[in-house]
């Protein structure tokens, strides 16, 4: 079993910070700022739509009894909202065809073949 790399929060920073040679205070500022919008929108009940990526919304799910795992009582979970991401079909294609997406001149978030981190 070969492990994954994780793209971490940090990694999009350096990643804007590479491509778009701002300060790393800036970069940080932009990725934050993404992530913050994200987030408010789905608050209010938004969706969010990116197109060539996919979309975010929120779902209601329902409240339904549970069981303590200790005890193996009987609890109440109340109904609550969860985030859900949509891909878009792009997104799905190049996920697919790693080729397919670098000959059509589409960037990657990941780092470069030469910056990936092997533990």
């Amino acid at each position: 079993m070969t492990k994954q790399l994780t793209l971490t929060k940090a990694d999009l920073i350096e990643e804007v910070l590479r491509i778009t040679e701002l300060p790393r205070k800036e970069s940080e500022t932009i990725v934050e700022t993404i992530f913050d919008s994200i987030i408010v929108s789905l608050q209010n009940g938004d969706k969010i739509e990116i197109r060539g990526f996919g979309s975010f919304r929120t779902r209601q799910r329902r409240g339904r009894v549970g069981r303590n795992p200790k005890t193996g009582e009987k609890v109440e979970v109340p109904p609550k909202k969860i985030p859900f991401f949509k891909p878009s079909k792009e997104l799905k294609d190049f996920v697919n065809s790693p080729v397919a997406a670098a000959s059509t001149g589409a960037t990657s978030a990941a780092p470069a073949s030469g910056d990936a981190k092997h533990p």
